[in-house]
């Protein structure tokens, strides 16, 4: 076969949660803990550093990679989901930049365990965290950056042993396997805290902040707040420009303190300027287009998406008229993201649409929910069409937004290249 068939098998055969949802969604360490030994525990060959949390994973983790990469270190980055190229989720950083895993190295992967993977059905996360650990080991990395799937406790990647733990922030969100309350969810992103290794918590909240204190009491660990501590990073002139990002900022600089102090690891906090073109992110307010403005961001929970539209109604007075396109996922909370949302009226209108997965909201459906609180607009049926359409009413003076979703913004990025 093709790398591409074995790509589409491997999604076929063992569907990620991004594409199918709860379906692919598979709790525990056992099979995750089987491959690893058969693969002879590639992990612990480098230092890591693990990253958990509802929103801004990707952007610390990006952040961290960029910045120990100076100094000729190799770091492995392992993120997900990827918006186009599957081999966005295993990365190795460096001074030069990024380099994605190899199609030779995933399909070599692929054929040397597919016994394994048939016999015992790991999950698609699994089978991903497995390939990165495995390379990132035969790579020679120096140290890798690990970002959890879902949750924490029970993550597929939580079989490292990191030399810091580090959680951006809690949200309600995946309630239905991580808990219905700030706590609960608290406490399944506190699972990557490890006896002894220090921790940072990227935000304070009065709810989830007991709920780290005990368990890092419990497990002897060095606790951070990021907030309580001086943020040594200036958020001028990032690659990454979201203003969300000041709080990752923090995070990061409180990583970077830890790592010095505790382990020697310097840095290099030049590099996080463009971190997004030395590690390869996309998707977190990225201009992707001009004349008009383009500019698209992940951003696809209440959490996250209640920064994404206070970003907006900031820069909005800068055009002439902001169109957002906007899809979701099916197991979205609308009735939670939908007063977070700018209120159309003649500066502002909303295209609706539906991503091209089978969790992709129908476009009626959103609407629907939408229109109970006073959001309407026009749909279109794929985002490309609502790309479309939005180009040809836009003045060049004006600003297209997309997001609601990864998949959206999957679709934008693939529509526009």
């Amino acid at each position: 076969m093709t790398y591409e068939e074995k790509i589409e098998k491997l999604f076929n055969r063992f569907p990620s949660y991004q594409k199918v949802g709860s379906r692919a969604y598979k709790p525990g360490l056992e099979s995750m803990l089987a491959f690893d030994s058969l693969l002879g525990h590639p992990w612990q060959k480098f230092r890591t550093i693990h990253i958990a949390g509802t929103n801004g994973k990707g952007s610390v983790s990006s952040f961290l990679a960029a910045a120990l990469s100076g100094g000729g270190r190799r770091i492995g980055l392992y993120t997900s989901p990827h918006l186009v190229d599957f081999r966005e989720r295993i990365k190795i950083v460096s001074e030069k930049g990024f380099e994605m895993i190899p199609r030779e190295a995933v399909e070599a992967f692929l054929d040397k365990y597919e016994g394994f993977m048939e016999s015992e059905g790991p999950s698609f996360f699994e089978i991903t965290t497995a390939m990165a650990f495995d390379y990132f080991a035969a790579a020679g990395v120096d140290l890798a950056v690990i970002e959890c799937g879902l949750g924490g406790r029970l993550d597929s990647t939580n079989i490292i042993n990191p030399l810091l733990s580090v959680i951006t922030n809690i949200g309600l969100e995946h309630t239905a396997y991580l808990g219905n309350t700030l706590e609960e969810i608290a406490f399944e992103k506190a699972g990557i805290i490890k006896p002894g290794v220090p921790a940072v918590i990227g935000e304070i909240n009065p709810a989830t902040r007991p709920v780290f204190e005990r368990i890092a009491a419990e497990r002897g660990c060095e606790l951070v707040f990021a907030p309580e501590t001086e943020c040594r990073l200036s958020a001028g002139g990032l690659d990454l420009p979201g203003e969300y990002q000041r709080q990752n900022l923090a995070t990061v600089s409180a990583a970077l303190e830890i790592l010095a102090r505790k382990y020697g690891i310097g840095a290099d906090a030049s590099r996080i300027a463009c971190a997004a073109h030395l590690t390869g992110l996309h998707g977190r307010w990225e201009k992707i287009g001009s004349t008009p403005d383009i500019i698209c961001d992940i951003g696809h929970n209440a959490h996250g998406l209640r920064q994404v539209f206070e970003q907006l109604k900031q820069v909005a007075p800068q055009y002439g008229h902001v169109h957002i396109i906007f899809g979701v996922v099916s197991d979205k909370d609308v009735d939670a993201i939908a007063p977070l949302m700018i209120k159309p009226d003649g500066h502002i209108s909303y295209i609706f649409t539906q991503p091209s997965t089978q969790r992709a909201m129908p476009v009626r459906r959103l609407a629907y929910k939408l229109n109970r609180y006073g959001i309407s607009g026009a749909t279109a049926s794929t985002v490309a069409r609502a790309i479309s359409r939005a180009r040809k009413e836009a003045a060049a003076e004006d600003l297209i937004f997309i997001g609601g979703s990864n998949f959206t913004v999957s679709d934008a990025v693939a529509c526009l290249q």
